[in-house]
């Protein structure tokens, strides 16, 4: 049933690859005989060992495209390769593998896959997400991956459908067959590709899990009784992806920072380069102390306690979000007064900015300035309703790294008033969402956008098939899946504005009682990408403070375990800490308030809202 839901999302590759004689490759490649059950000894405690003699392509044989979820052209496996343990993973077995397009076009790209097997398998495996727009294959047997390797997981992940370098990920590209004589196709023209943009937008990840499922199968003599997926950044998208479009493949889901509305955050910064387009509304980086200076003054004492910390972050950004007059947007989460001029205090007089260079915190704004600023902390309206009935983009909330990841740049671009004739154009780490996805022409001045005009019906493909912003969880929950997320609002890269709308989403689409049964929605105050950050090192009242390091560290991965495995679910908070000091870890829309005490214990706050 979910297979013949999602064809009309194939377009029109769907279409070509029947004329091309895809029933045929079916049939043949189909065809071919199983592998043999694996011989295997289980262990007490139901673990389940193999050695080197089970790693071999005898026993893991080939994977039928019937096995496969989604359409594909075939599946192709390279030699099993048997690992001795080291120091840094337990002895395994590794499968590479590559999972062809059915569109068979020059633009088109192979799924590159992989699996590693535990010499001792506990009977659970772990999906692994991605990072940036992905290319790699993750990491399955080093690192955090490493420590699943030994707790007795196979773990998998794939590239995603496409070959590039990914932005905080390491690996490689697997190749199983010769390379081809052809020289090598452009190395972005995948974005041009609709195929390889669903891959990467949903179907990879039901492709992956689907021929991991099968070797494992094949080298254990039966699936997993557990199986997860864990990721952050774009894997955390992909996390919250398949518990939305895959619920039955998933029984406990682990997603940090995940990039909820995906279409839109790729062109967020262009968004924000189009309103500058004219000069009087460029935001330079002198002015960066200015701005986190007054979101601290107006923000950081509303949890009780000034310490440099915003941790009221639902009340700090119903501040500067300056949307809607007011009114919340499709429960997106409560909104401050009407007609509010967060940024009044910083005007500058008459508009006339005295001294452009001054970078402390007593710089002043002008009104194309503040124009910008409310634009880059508002809800951005979209002209017509994305996917899932998404009506706005939640942009960012208030932070004390207003220039991070490219939100304030030293530079003007072409399009943009007062840039040179030989301007580079704008670009950052999303820019093929805009040029290739969406525009495709990947030549294009991602500043030529408009929203509501030429490319309307491309956002609302797109949105359809990349943003993860469907709220109704319930196949997942009723089948007992259960979600952990964790999100940081001092996030620059991903947007915890979208984050928190899509919190608020689910909770009004399922109802709180519902949510909480199976999910845990947790906010890490001036946390960034990575789930980490300091205090700024001035406070709210002014006063110059020594920073110390937000807690963040707790074992999400055991609370998920335990919640899947044991039925023991984690509280409403969890204690964090970081050094010495602890803070509660609160669910959405709760914050640690400040109650008396240690400034540096949990004991000394509690989850409010």
């Amino acid at each position: 049933m979910l297979r013949t839901a999602r064809r009309p999302m194939f377009l029109h590759w769907a279409a070509i690859a029947a004329l091309a004689g895809v029933a045929a490759v079916r049939a043949t490649v189909g065809a071919q005989a199983p592998a043999p059950a694996a011989v295997v000894e289980v262990r007490s405690g139901n673990d389940v060992t193999i050695s080197a003699a089970d790693c071999v392509a005898e026993k893991i044989g080939t994977i039928p495209i019937e096995r496969i979820g989604e359409p594909v052209r075939r599946v192709t496996l390279a030699p099993p390769v048997w690992n001795e343990a080291t120091a840094i993973a337990p002895a395994h077995c590794r499968v590479n593998g590559v999972i062809d397009p059915v569109d068979a076009s020059a633009t088109a790209r192979p799924i590159n896959f992989a699996v590693a097997l535990p010499a001792t398998w506990s009977r659970r495996a772990a999906q692994l997400g991605g990072g940036g727009m992905n290319g790699t294959i993750p990491g399955l047997t080093a690192g955090t991956a490493g420590s699943l390797l030994a707790r007795g997981f196979a773990t998998f992940g794939s590239d995603s459908g496409h070959q590039q370098a990914a932005f905080g990920r390491g690996g490689a590209e697997v190749v199983v067959r010769p390379a081809a004589t052809a020289p090598a196709p452009p190395p972005n023209d995948w974005a041009l590709n609709d195929e390889a943009i669903a891959n990467l937008g949903y179907m990879q990840m039901k492709k992956t899990h689907d021929a991991a499922i099968v070797l494992i199968e094949r080298l254990y003599g039966g699936p997993p009784r557990y199986t997860y997926y864990l990721g952050t950044s774009q894997g955390g998208r992909e996390a919250l992806t398949v518990a939305q479009r895959y619920p039955a493949d998933y029984d406990g889901i682990a997603a940090n920072v995940p990039i909820v509305g995906f279409s839109t955050l790729m062109l967020a910064p262009e968004l924000i380069r189009i309103h500058e387009k004219t000069l009087a509304n460029w935001v330079t980086p002198a002015k960066v102390n200015a701005i986190r200076g007054e979101f601290m003054r107006q923000c950081d004492g509303l949890d009780g306690l000034a310490d440099g910390i915003i941790n009221n972050y639902m009340a700090c950004r119903a501040i500067f979000d300056v949307s809607q007059q007011g009114t919340p947007s499709g429960g997106s989460g409560r909104q401050g007064a009407t007609n509010r001029k967060p940024w009044a205090g910083k005007r500058c007089p008459n508009n006339v900015d005295p001294n452009p260079a001054d970078t402390s915190a007593n710089a002043c704004l002008t009104d194309g300035q503040i124009s910008t600023l409310e634009f880059t902390y508002s809800r951005y309206a979209f002209a017509t309703p994305l996917a899932h009935g998404a009506r706005t983009f939640g942009m960012w909330v208030p932070n004390t790294d207003p220039s991070g990841s490219g939100l304030i740049l030293n530079g003007r671009f072409r399009g943009q008033e007062g840039a040179a004739a030989d301007a580079p154009m704008h670009s950052h780490l999303g820019v093929l969402g805009v040029t290739g996805f969406l525009m495709k022409d990947l030549a294009a001045n991602p500043l030529d956008y408009v929203e509501g005009g030429a490319f309307n019906a491309r956002r609302q493909q797109l949105s359809a098939m990349l943003d993860s912003t469907n709220p109704d969880l319930g196949a997942f929950a009723k089948r007992g899946g259960r979600m952990i997320v964790t999100i940081g609002t001092n996030d620059t890269l991903a947007s915890p504005g979208a984050q928190l709308d899509y919190f608020a989403s689910v909770v009004t689409t399922m109802g709180r009682p519902a949510v909480d049964r199976f999910a845990r929605l947790f906010v890490m105050p001036q946390a960034g990408h990575g789930l980490s950050g300091t205090s700024y090192t001035t406070d709210g009242t002014g006063k110059t403070i020594e920073a110390t390091r937000i807690p963040n560290r707790y074992d999400q991965w055991g609370l998920l375990f335990d919640w899947v495995e044991k039925g023991t679910a984690p509280a409403m908070s969890v204690v964090v800490t970081a050094d010495d000091r602890s803070l509660p870890l609160c669910s959405y829309p709760s914050y640690p308030q400040y109650a008396g005490g240690p400034v540096g214990a949990a004991s000394s706050y509690r989850c409010a809202q």
